[in-house]
């Protein structure tokens, strides 16, 4: 019985959490990381803007699930065997303490990507794992028991496989994890399909609206704390999949304003529920903001009638009742056709009830998307149905690994792509370990 080589393709989050875990677990084993750029833990690195979101302060499985568009279901399992509390305790006995902010977002102490970055370097290091960087993997072949090389041999209980790097050698390995992203011109989805595994389109998820409106010029930087956003008129077809959410494609957060159009939580975690449907309507469709969403256009028009005789003698645009930022609040009252200079007492029901629109109501055309930073996030990869939660082994192929976004597993914004990382990449290493058969 030769020594166990472990291959993981992939110098991501995943990637290296599996290549620790196996070569800690199995340290008489060769781990191999096979990155095929020359950098390593590119994601992590610009993460966050530059702190990198590691996880959220999320401690209960069947609430963590509830941020998952895709993938929800299965992960519960995973996440029992390892969640939150175990990545901050395991980045901790390695001298990174994490911090929790007001959202439940966790970002080391430091506040810099590079400390994580440096960490699974350093403890990638200690463990002995090789890492191979500008060495990517074209082509797999597996090696069955009896010497025959065979593409998806189903039922084999031991097998190598055989891989043809970008540098072109070819070196054996007696187990194999795919970890490369969810980038849809990966070369491991060629692999994974080479071995009989259906892909799932990868198509972006995480991302911010474009639109192109007066309500929205010259707000750039404006953010709203709470308001509630909603497609229209489009099919909600992943948010009726998602576990523990109603229909239709609807969330609420944070808004921010930008150059292009509008991002923020409240934005990003609708265009992760709704990044399937979206992709199929070309990112053409309608959004409806509630501004302010503790009221509803009736409500919101009998707060601007008690504004009204609170304060008849007051310009509209100097005083906001229903505590919008003032740029915003005066481009609404533009939207409703008031004059800027308009006073209280001169607004008549009619245009009160137009402004209560503008307020809880106001819709706009999206036509097209814009990458949330550099934290690009697919939804999409291998079909979950077709690998083993419990090891991340493939139900196909045996010794053949799935971790991270290579799955057709995605988080909303907050940390929780990152734990499917970590969670996906912990098993995966775990099991590599404990294989036997080499």
């Amino acid at each position: 019985m030769g020594k166990r080589h472990i291959a993981i393709v992939g110098g991501g989050a995943a990637g290296f959490f599996a290549a620790i875990t196996a070569a800690e677990a199995a340290p008489e084993s060769t781990v191999t990381i096979y990155e095929a750029t020359a950098h390593l833990l590119a994601k992590v690195k610009v993460s966050g803007g530059g702190r990198c979101n590691v996880t959220h302060a999320c401690f209960e499985p069947r609430e963590l699930v509830k941020r998952y568009p895709r993938g929800a279901r299965e992960l519960l399992g995973a996440f029992s065997r390892w969640q939150p509390r175990d990545t901050v305790e395991w980045f901790e006995t390695r001298g990174v303490k994490l911090k929790t902010e007001a959202d439940g977002r966790m970002f080391p102490v430091t506040d810099s990507s590079q400390t994580i970055v440096d960490c699974l370097l350093g403890a990638a290091r200690q463990a002995g794992v090789v890492i191979r960087t500008n060495c990517g993997v074209k082509g797999v072949e597996r090696v069955v028991a009896d010497g025959a090389t065979k593409e998806n041999a189903l039922g084999a209980t031991r097998s190598t496989f055989r891989l043809t790097l970008s540098t072109g050698e070819t070196v054996a390995c007696d187990r194999l994890l795919l970890a490369a992203g969810g980038n849809r011109s990966n070369a491991g989805f060629t692999v994974a399909e080479q071995f009989g595994h259906a892909i799932e389109l990868p198509v972006p998820s995480l991302f911010t609206f474009n639109i192109k409106d007066p309500r929205l010029a010259d707000l750039a930087g404006v953010s709203v704390e709470e308001a509630a956003t909603e497609v229209v008129g489009q099919k909600p077809i992943d948010r009726l999949r998602a576990p523990g959410k109603a229909e239709g494609l609807k969330e609420r957060g944070p808004v921010l304003v930008t150059h292009w159009g509008l991002s923020g939580p409240g934005i990003l975690k609708l265009s992760a529920w709704g990044a399937r449907s979206l992709h199929d309507c070309g990112y053409k469709f309608t959004l409806r903001v509630n501004w302010a969403p503790k009221y509803n256009p009736e409500t919101a028009r009998a707060a601007l009638e008690q504004a009204r005789a609170a304060n008849p003698k007051k310009q509209i645009t100097t005083w906001c009742p229903v505590g919008l930022p003032s740029r915003l609040w005066e481009k609404l009252v533009a939207a409703a056709g008031l004059a800027p200079e308009a006073i209280w007492t001169g607004i008549g029901n009619p245009a009160l009830r137009g402004l209560a629109a503008q307020v809880c109501e106001a819709e706009f055309a999206v036509d097209g998307k814009s990458t949330f930073k550099e934290e690009f996030v697919t939804c999409g990869g291998v079909r979950r149905s077709e690998v083993d939660f419990k090891t991340m082994e493939s139900r196909l192929v045996p010794g053949l690994y799935f971790a991270g976004e290579f799955l057709d597993v995605d988080g909303v914004t907050g940390g929780f792509n990152f734990q499917n990382a970590w969670t996906t990449g912990y098993l995966a290493g775990v099991a590599m370990s404990a294989a036997t058969e080499v």
